[in-house]
């Protein structure tokens, strides 16, 4: 039965580094093989506290050290949010047993501790449902259902102590026609953390420089670098997949062109200022592909730039309501060259509060030939109108959404209409 137990502990050991330290002369003489601490490290090994490794190596049959206990205990603590109230009183426990360990080693096993996990997994698992109904010219409603599952893995590698890689994949299934995606690498950038600095290299997530994103969300194959913090200027460039725009998809189904076009260029920059309850942007962005040649974009056809320009601000009241206004203008094109917003936040639902939730509403005009490919949920492309949503927070990690949007086409003031569920689930 001990050396059962010892094997399960073992497992929860931090790899690498403490290896490498318990080779050499071991400072710490073995935790008695009938003390209370191998019970309630494995209790927390139980409940997900301390998490094992999954390729099946061990540390062999010895007991377990005063130094790897501290390690683990170390572990323990940093997951303390995890445990029930009987865990973090185990913790407690453990913590006031190998004070002395903990203190002496702090430095050592603060490093350790970063570096146990180098790969750490996250991600989420989504099901969603919409219905969203448009008029036709002829007066005709055309309708279209989606009913899908997502599963998204994010992993995160630590390489040092400012350098770090991030990834993620993605895969879907289509409920109504049984059908499955093959997963695919939608982001993998490496990323430089330092005091007022930050900066991306690779695929990186990309979009407007306010949280509402009303031009674009995506990946961009490029670089991002921040700077700042009360005043913080972000600028970027690269190049951006047409396959990830709608304004690429409006356009073929108008055009009836079945290869997509090149990859678009782009840079932006943009500068935040923040004092106190008011946050203020300005920005620009440039973008430059042959597909903005097309009469839906310039009467003549012959553009093949979008020159937007973006202020934005958002005020918030106190901890529970905040109020967004936005707008932009693209001084290429000549139609559909606008767009802007106002939006209404109240309250927030928090992935890890049960019973928590947040409502919104706003208004929304999005000039195709400016929001490109905005990441609202409700609003179509090419649409204005009001758009209302609420999350809330079934379970810890579980939470629930609701959208509905209603509203007019802009190229021809035809009714558009969207209801969109979705509950998400966070590991």
């Amino acid at each position: 039965m001990k050396k059962t137990i010892v094997s399960l502990l073992s497992t929860c050991l931090i790899a690498g580094g403490a290896a490498s330290v318990s080779a050499a002369a071991n400072p710490f003489a073995d935790v008695p093989a009938d003390h209370w601490a191998y019970d309630a490290v494995a209790a927390l090994a139980a409940d997900g506290i301390i998490e094992g490794y999954g390729d099946g190596s061990y540390r062999g049959q010895s007991n377990i050290t005063r130094y790897e206990m501290a390690q683990m205990t170390a572990k323990a603590m940093a997951n303390e949010k995890k445990g029930s109230t009987a865990d973090k009183a185990l913790i407690d426990k453990l913590a006031a047993e190998f004070a002395a360990e903990l203190n002496n080693l702090g430095v050592r096993v603060a490093n350790l501790e970063r570096n146990a996990d180098v790969v750490k997994w996250s991600g989420e698992a989504r099901y969603t449902f919409y219905s969203q109904r448009t008029e036709n010219a002829k007066g005709d409603t055309d309708s279209s259902n989606t009913n899908e599952v997502l599963l998204r893995l994010e992993p995160r590698a630590e390489i040092n102590k400012n350098w770090n890689v991030h990834a993620r994949l993605d895969a879907k299934v289509d409920l109504k026609n049984d059908t499955t995606d093959e997963v695919s690498l939608k982001r993998l950038w490496a990323q430089g953390n330092y005091k007022d600095f930050n900066v991306k290299l690779g695929r990186i997530p990309s979009g407007t420089s306010y949280n509402k994103n009303l031009m674009f969300f995506t990946q961009l194959s490029g670089v991002e670098v921040n700077y700042g913090s009360k005043v913080k200027l972000q600028a970027r460039a690269g190049r951006i997949s047409t396959g990830d725009m709608r304004y690429d998809d409006a356009l073929k189904r108008a055009t009836k062109r079945k290869t997509p076009a090149d990859a678009v260029d782009f840079q932006s920059l943009a500068v935040t200022y923040k004092p106190g309850k008011l946050s203020m942007t300005g920005a620009y962005y440039h973008f430059k592909n042959g597909m903005f040649k097309d009469t839906f974009y310039n009467d003549n056809g012959d553009k093949d730039n979008a020159h937007i320009w973006e202020i934005a601000a958002t005020y918030r009241f106190d901890k529970n309501i905040a109020l967004t206004g936005a707008y932009m203008r693209n001084t290429e094109a000549d139609k559909y060259n606008r767009s802007y917003l106002v939006h209404l936040d109240y309250k927030g639902a928090k992935k890890q509060q049960q019973g928590s939730w947040g409502a919104y509403a706003s208004y929304r005009y999005q000039g195709g030939n400016t929001s490109i490919d905005p990441t609202c949920d409700g609003a179509f492309f090419n649409t204005k109108g009001i758009e209302i949503g609420a999350q809330y927070t079934i379970l810890p990690n579980v939470q629930a959404k609701a959208i509905y949007f209603r509203g007019k086409q802009l190229e021809n003031d035809l009714k558009a209409e969207k209801l969109f569920g979705r509950v998400e689930f966070w590991f």
